[in-house]
């Protein structure tokens, strides 16, 4: 008998040393001074895109408030590609470090995000439903804060701004820009070199063939679903059909394109392109503010609507300061931050937060906010048309890829 009870005491012990282990591992946001103090001292590795200097500027203040607050230091490993981030967690996986992983917090949404949930990468529990700032999110008039390309949330991440897609251009170049995709293809047909997209490696440029799939391809529905490679082939035939007649008159003659969002802004600033696209509908403004683009800038949308998301921060499962990360992750839904993100003087990425959940001091934080000359309103924005399934989004990546090379 003593022989029998002995490993099974072994046993009884391991397990719960296990347990407490994973405790301290994983705090509990629904304690949150446990939280906080936890999170004390902790660096937080933050890995996102570092492409545009307004955005870099934004997180630096986060970095800034975040230590002088709750004591936590905020690192920005900026990234030019989100996927990089996803790829570093996996193979920290693979390779058996299941504790006191590179990445702490990540800027996400989309493909990458189904790709972490479908390989259980991120932090489990629905922790970001339980931060405290969480409370005040738009849950319930925003199904994008939700469901992220169709993929449900679980409380796996957590928002922190909304986007629209939406065009610009120099009014006093450009009367009156084009607003349905035939006056588009019209359009570019005679002014050759004078409208580009970005590769879609970039998620900007994958945004712009969704654009096309919702304005081209009659069954809507199949949008929303997974799609096998048939599928794919038969319904986006028209996407790439439109992409082929206009491919020659693209700028450079769709022998490059450009990088990302701050790359067509730079292309419109220089004249090298008469119409630039964003997923920040007070981009263009902010860019007017910062001298970059002239006071005539002004933005469209195409007249079936747009597509539309939010993006969030996750926690990767192995995160070495997952209570730190918690603590940044709540302070980016404060009404504070919030506000700030959404002036167009700092950023103008529209927020997450419901206004009627607000009380008298933070509704002020956004009345006081200026829209410039360039901001759409919410009824110019017009249809918001969620993302398909993410599915669809790899799928535009490696046939466009195939079909016009590494295109810049």
């Amino acid at each position: 008998m003593r022989f029998f009870i002995a490993p099974v005491l072994a046993f009884v012990i391991f397990a719960a040393s296990s347990f407490n282990s994973l405790a301290q591992v994983q705090p509990n946001p629904k304690d949150w001074q446990q939280v906080l103090d936890e999170a004390k001292g902790q660096s937080v590795y933050f890995n996102a895109w570092g492409g545009a200097p307004n955005i870099n500027a934004y997180i630096a203040w986060v970095g800034d408030e975040v230590f002088a607050q709750y004591g936590v230091r905020l690192e920005h490993v900026k990234l030019s590609n989100t996927a990089d981030a996803v790829n570093r967690v996996l193979a920290e996986k693979a390779a058996g470090r299941i504790e006191g992983g590179a990445i702490d917090l990540i800027w996400i949404n989309g493909e990458n995000f189904a790709s972490m949930k479908r390989q259980n990468l991120l932090l489990e529990g629905g922790w970001s439903y339980d931060l405290p700032n969480y409370q005040l999110a738009d849950i319930e008039n925003k199904a994008v804060l939700s469901y992220d390309f169709t993929e449900a949330v679980e409380g796996l991440e957590s928002p922190w701004g909304t986007a629209q897609l939406s065009f610009y251009y120099d009014s006093a170049k450009l009367a009156e820009p084009p607003k349905n995709l035939a006056a588009l293809e019209d359009w570019i047909v005679k002014n050759p070199s004078q409208f580009t997209y970005a590769n879609p490696s970039n998620f900007i440029g994958n945004t712009f063939l969704k654009q096309l799939a919702f304005g081209l391809i009659e069954d809507k529905e199949a949008l929303s679903k997974p799609v096998n490679q048939a599928d794919f082939d038969r319904l986006s035939a028209p996407v790439w059909a439109w992409l082929d007649k206009n491919h020659k008159n693209m700028w450079r003659k769709g022998k490059i394109f450009a990088r990302d969002t701050t790359h067509l802004k730079i292309l419109l600033a220089d004249s090298e392109i008469s119409i630039a696209m964003t997923f920040n509908p007070g981009e263009a403004s902010s860019a007017i503010n910062e001298g970059i683009l002239p006071n005539s800038v002004r933005s469209f949308v195409l007249d079936y609507g747009s597509i539309g998301n939010a993006h969030f921060v996750t926690i990767p499962f192995n995160a070495n300061a997952k209570a730190g990360a918690m603590v940044v992750a709540d302070f980016l839904l404060s009404p504070i931050a919030q506000a700030k993100k959404a002036d167009e003087k700092i950023w103008g990425d529209p927020s997450v937060l419901a206004y009627k959940k607000l009380n008298l001091e933070q509704r002020a934080l956004f009345d006081n906010l200026e829209k410039g000359a360039a901001t759409l309103s919410a009824a110019e924005l017009g249809i918001l048309i969620n993302e398909p399934n993410a599915s669809w989004s790899d799928m535009f990546k490696s046939e466009w890829a195939k079909r016009y090379g590494a295109g810049g």
